[in-house]
């Protein structure tokens, strides 16, 4: 159960307003964590500008994908989880490897970059930095610049993670593919 209202267009002051428009015209995505953001019109403009500077970044559609299943199964984020298997979907990762994922399980990703982005993903949340070996391979595979996306992803979608169970965000009763338990 949602621990925060979601807000009316109608009901917003002028300066949410102003952001909510702009998300709504730019990206469309204006529900989930989005709906506690919304208090704070900077920090929802900031997240959606992020997102948007993740999004036409080094990393692959894919490649996001796999970080934000990772990521929202690691927080066993419940809408954030919802939202990105849809997506996930949509950019053609199978319904199998996003059933791994679920499990904690091994997807069998043969694309390197895909399965790199899993292992620094997992690795991250679980120690918190990455290990020598972990981050001297994940850099050869992925480059630099990629990596350092790669990060920043991880830590974005984690926010948004924390931000739906922190706030009582649940998908849809509708649910295809619900967190494993």
């Amino acid at each position: 159960m949602a621990r925060v209202a979601i807000l009316d267009r109608g009901d917003m002051n002028a300066e949410q307003a102003r952001v909510y428009d702009a998300a709504k015209h730019s990206s469309g995505i204006v529900g989930g964590p989005y709906y506690a953001y919304i208090r704070l019109p900077k920090v929802f403009e900031a997240c959606q500008n992020l997102r948007a500077s993740l999004s036409s970044g080094p990393l692959s559609a894919r490649e996001q994908q796999i970080v934000n299943l990772v990521v929202a199964r690691h927080w066993n984020a419940r809408y954030p989880w919802f939202a990105q298997v849809r997506r996930s979907l949509t950019v053609g990762i199978a319904q199998g490897v996003i059933d791994a994922i679920n499990t904690h399980g091994n997807p069998g990703l043969a694309d390197a970059r895909e399965h790199t982005c899993l292992v620094v993903t997992r690795e991250l949340l679980a120690r918190k930095s990455l290990g020598d070996e972990t981050y001297s391979a994940a850099e050869k595979t992925m480059g630099l610049e990629s990596l350092v996306a790669l990060v920043a992803s991880i830590g974005s979608f984690s926010m948004t993670c924390m931000t739906a169970n922190t706030f009582g965000i649940d998908p849809p009763a509708a649910n295809p593919t619900p967190l494993a338990e």
